[in-house]
């Protein structure tokens, strides 16, 4: 801003205590880095630094220990859920969250995520779902829209071979021991802002003992899906959100009507 003929600088942007000076490894445009900023603003709002522990998944989120300034653990592949289960029976006074692709929890850790959630456990899961494996090359996950191409299905998913995409909202949804699962979007300004409620709103379910929250963000992958950023937003729009609806899939009472 300029003041009196002076230039002088106005503070934008502050890097959230949660975070470590480090620079990113995540491709340009990709929105991990996005959804790590929100996990940790939450996290400083609510002055839990201190005893939150995370549980980094295998993909490319694995680094993500990396970025966050407090305790995390790296689970196997798949595993994030277990590990979670663990270090919170044993420290069930902290906050423990794993942050997990849709590769690594819908993929082989189908059967960790599944009794996680049915079991109740008091853990909260941050799940990125780009809709391919990320780190090993852009090969159709789980989670790959029909028709999708990706480097394993080069002529797009056929799920009359290949069965269809894997809605882990609406499936988790259903399970007695899930208290508050719900979908997001990180396409644009405001689905950013109501991503960054949900993910407080899991994190409160877990401090009240409430049992198992999820919260699905939907993200882009411009290196592996061939576009540029901008474009990778617009094709998430027309594409993912309508095949993946944002919303609230279950919401425990008990935080229905929180407001922040």
């Amino acid at each position: 801003m300029v003041m009196n003929g002076n230039v002088t600088e106005e503070m934008v942007y502050l890097r959230p205590e949660a975070f470590t000076d480090t620079s990113t490894h995540y491709c340009p445009g990709c929105t991990h880095g996005t959804a790590h900023r929100l996990v940790a603003e939450v996290i400083d709002e609510m002055g839990i630094r201190g005893k939150t522990i995370g549980v980094a998944s295998v993909g490319c989120s694995v680094f993500a220990y990396n970025y966050f300034d407090m305790d995390f653990v790296q689970a196997p592949h798949g595993r994030a859920p277990a590990m979670a289960t663990g270090v919170k029976r044993v420290l069930p006074d902290h906050v423990v969250f794993t942050y997990q692709g849709d590769g690594d929890m819908i993929s082989i850790g189908t059967g960790e995520i599944t009794h996680a959630a049915a079991r109740g456990e008091n853990i909260t899961v941050i799940f990125l779902n780009n809709t391919n494996y990320g780190m090993t090359g852009g090969q159709m996950a789980p989670t790959t829209l029909p028709g999708q191409k990706t480097t394993s299905s080069p002529n797009g998913r056929d799920v009359e071979l290949q069965g269809f995409p894997v809605k882990a909202a609406e499936m988790l949804a259903t399970l007695d021991g899930a208290s508050y699962v719900v979908r997001r979007s990180l396409h644009d300004p405001k689905n950013i802002r109501l991503a960054k409620k949900a993910i407080r709103t899991a994190f409160e379910t877990q401090m009240r003992g409430l049992g198992f929250s999820m919260v699905e963000l939907l993200s882009i992958c411009p290196t592996n899906w061939g576009l540029n950023p901008v474009e990778s937003l617009h094709w998430m729009a027309e594409n993912m959100v309508p095949y993946y609806p944002l919303g609230d899939y279950k919401v425990h009472p008990a935080v229905a009507n929180l407001r922040f």
